[in-house]
């Protein structure tokens, strides 16, 4: 079934009670966008019936696949999957009560989203209770993009003699329930972890603490907070009554560069043409944008999204920048309920200029920020969760900090010195 567009499909109780039926599937759902395929029950009580998936769902585009009781109270039953999800985007894949009081049974996973990007599987209940079962994990989830797959109760609760080996496996991954004995790592990779000049911890390329997950703001937590301090030049509005009389777009470079004394090839030049670039770049799905250089049009801009009674925020100061931090109390702008936001971060500029954006389904946090050894205050943060990400790019350094892909996880971050928030003012 390859180059199919968005296939759905659904195998239920497949070949169940079979007797050394072998099954193969080759190049299965290859090239396909969007694709979601269900095992359920498939080879359920089966005796010796062998299973393959060569290359399956190989460079798919969000491909999804559900397995659910398949091989369960299986005889022997002996499954491959190799070059699975390979080189694909996305891919989501559930294993649920695969090979479940299974007996001997072996399984096999070979390349298994290998090079993918950013994919999610969860394995629950495998091979639980099953007798004598082995399974071979070799070069699995080695993403070019983290990816994160979670293990709950596997070859746990009364599993007898399994063997499960995992070799040259990628990380972010959860081991939940998982069985005590029976059970080998070699060559399981950790996040690539390095220290920048500055003395910043980087994993992957990300400051540690830039992004985080929203059930990281509650009260108790550990975390990293980034390196928050403002490093722009001091720079000051201009009045609007001068602002609005300058050039400000790629049509009126010439004069723009005139003004401020940009040559050419100089770095004022490029200061100005990569702002301008921003702020012309047309908006993502959803996003309203404007790059404001004065207070009053921050204003009518925050105005005109959300309505006349606005209240900004932005965290308080700099302490516990760069280092661990503990949070404290946790209050939820606007009940912590679903809300529009609009963000402003400074541009590089040669007068103050901010790029201030509105993206729908987020959720607005003060937090206080506490010392982790006295739990004294001393910060009060704002943070801002977006909780529909599903228009991000894959390559979107929250992903790679994080794992996961577009649309599966909501990604939350700092509002940093000097950057703002607005929103609706609780009523």
């Amino acid at each position: 079934m390859p180059r199919v567009n968005v296939p759905d499909l659904r195998f239920n109780s497949y070949d169940s009670d079979g007797n050394g039926h072998k099954l193969a599937f080759g190049s299965y759902s290859d090239n396909t966008n969007s694709g979601s395929q269900s095992f359920s029950g498939y080879g359920k009580n089966g005796n010796g019936a062998p299973a393959e998936f060569a290359s399956y769902g190989d460079t798919s585009n969000v491909v999804g696949s559900k397995f659910t009781g398949y091989g369960e109270l299986g005889n022997a039953a002996n499954d491959s999957f190799k070059g699975y999800t390979t080189n694909a985007n996305n891919p989501n894949n559930n294993f649920k009560n695969y090979g479940s009081g299974g007996n001997g049974g072996v399984d096999t996973f070979s390349s298994y989203r290998d090079s993918a990007n950013a994919g999610t599987d969860s394995f629950q209940s495998y091979a639980r209770t099953s007798n004598s079962a082995k399974t071979n994990f070799v070069n699995y989830g080695k993403s070019f993009n983290v990816g994160f797959d979670a293990f709950k109760e596997y070859a746990q609760k009364g599993a007898m003699d399994q063997a499960i080996g995992f070799k040259i496996y990628g990380f972010n991954n959860s081991f939940k329930e998982y069985a005590q004995k029976g059970v080998t790592f070699a060559g399981y990779t950790k996040p690539t972890e390095s220290t920048k000049p500055d003395g910043k911890t980087v994993i992957n390329g990300i400051e540690e603490g830039k992004f985080f997950r929203e059930s990281m703001l509650k009260e108790g937590t550990i975390m990293r907070m980034p390196d928050i301090k403002d490093r722009m030049p001091k720079r000051s509005f201009l009045p609007r009554t001068i602002s609005s009389k300058l050039p400000f777009s790629t049509n009126e470079l010439i004069e723009l560069k005139r003004t401020f004394r940009a040559d050419e090839g100089s770095a004022m030049e490029r200061v100005v043409v990569k702002a301008l670039s921003e702020c012309e770049r047309n908006p993502s799905p959803g996003e309203t944008k404007r790059c404001v250089g004065s207070a009053e049009d921050m204003i009518d801009f925050a105005v005109a999204v959300l309505g006349r009674e606005v209240v900004v925020r932005t965290t308080e100061g700099v302490a516990g920048s760069g280092g661990d931090v503990a949070i404290g109390k946790v209050e939820g702008i606007n009940g912590g309920d679903l809300t529009r936001a609009v963000s402003c971060h400074q541009s590089l500029y040669p007068h103050l200029l901010y790029y201030c954006h509105s993206v729908p389904k987020v959720r607005v946090y003060e937090a206080d920020i506490l010392d982790v050894e006295s739990r004294v205050k001393i910060n009060r943060g704002v943070a801002i969760c977006h909780v529909d990400t599903s228009t991000w790019s894959p390559r979107h350094g929250a992903f790679v900090a994080l794992g996961s892909g577009p649309g599966l996880i909501e990604v939350c971050h700092w509002i940093f010195e000097n950057d703002m928030t607005w929103t609706r003012a609780d009523c």
